[in-house]
């Protein structure tokens, strides 16, 4: 079978073996990058289509007959239409739980560094604030113990557990979102609250949930002004969970104590956002790289040839638009 890597630049190569891919098929075409007017030409006769973020909708599938499977080199899949696929019989599957600790380890350092105002406090350092100081010390940006401390999960998924776990592990309380569907896993440490008690109710939030109609703009400027005053808020899931202009303003207005994010609604940013806009003691903004160690990464690539293998042999791994009969 001939497959297709869409955007490999999203992966960075140079640091990975990416044979187990290469063994799985008969050719790998790879791309840095595909414009939506290249996508035709490039898949025409190819059986695989991999692509991280790359979208693939009814209009470029029509055009592919040839065309079987699709990797989704990532675990969210709204880059994809489904449906479209289902009806040509493509099945479609990602990859899930390559990222957790990665996104774990990420999520941790936003939180920890917006708790004792690192980029503050690194700014007055290279500004020579500090060296002009009478005090052995600078204290003027509160720094946050989190022992003791609330941390609400929205998300209470793969990633979303084992950040709370660690957080349990630094002495902090724990609770999560009620889900919007059935929840299989449950534990006592993480017992699920309402959207209103658990902003109202937490001292820092993180965001681990897919985006979906249910989720756009889930944290708007009236969930914002819900949260406690001096509150932190972390994603480094999806952008457009969190509308950034009510996040901005909510910063801008001392409503809360910081934010971290690692996605945004656009990405690049080409057109600007209104949070790169704000000058903030207390803003992180990472360029979506929270899930990219070269750990997770290598563990991506192994598990989309397992998913490749296993559909030559006639076997479907994570598919998430069957049945395809």
């Amino acid at each position: 079978m001939k497959a297709t890597l869409l955007d490999a630049g999203s992966l960075h190569l140079a640091d990975l073996n990416i044979s187990p891919l290469q063994n799985a098929v008969t050719t790998l075409d790879s791309f840095e990058y595909s414009p939506p007017d290249t996508l035709p030409g490039r898949l025409l006769d190819t059986d695989i289509a991999l692509t991280n973020k790359v979208p693939l909708d009814q209009h470029v599938l029509s055009r592919l007959p040839h065309l079987k499977l699709i990797v989704v080199l990532a675990t969210g899949v709204n880059n994809i239409d489904l449906e479209a696929a289902r009806r040509q019989k493509i099945a479609v599957c990602n990859n899930v739980d390559y990222a957790t600790n990665s996104l774990v380890e990420h999520t941790l350092a936003l939180m920890l560094a917006l708790a004792r105002h690192l980029p503050y406090y690194q700014q007055t350092v290279q500004q020579g604030v500090w060296q002009r100081s009478t005090q052995f010390c600078l204290l003027d940006q509160p720094l946050i113990g989190l022992a003791g401390k609330k941390l609400g999960i929205i998300g209470a998924g793969n990633s979303g557990r084992a950040v709370a776990k660690v957080a349990r592990a630094m002495g902090m309380k724990t609770a999560a979102l009620q889900s919007f569907s059935a929840e299989t896993q449950q534990e006592a440490a993480l017992p699920r609250e309402g959207l209103t008690t658990l902003l109202a109710t937490s001292d820092v939030i993180s965001i681990h949930c897919p985006l979906s109609d249910q989720t756009r703009n889930l944290i708007d400027e009236a969930e914002l002004q819900l949260m406690k005053r001096g509150a932190l808020l972390i994603n480094t899931s999806r952008g457009g969970i969190v509308n950034e202009r009510a996040l901005a303003r909510a910063l801008s207005k001392g409503q809360l104590g910081g934010a971290a994010t690692d996605v945004l609604t656009e990405e690049p940013p080409r057109n600007g956002n209104p949070l790169l806009s704000l000058k903030h003691p207390n803003l992180i903004i990472t360029p979506h790289n929270a899930w990219g160690s070269r750990e997770s990464r290598q563990a991506l690539i192994a598990q989309s040839a397992e998913i490749i293998q296993a559909f030559q042999a006639g076997n479907l791994i994570n598919c998430v638009n069957g049945p395809l009969t």
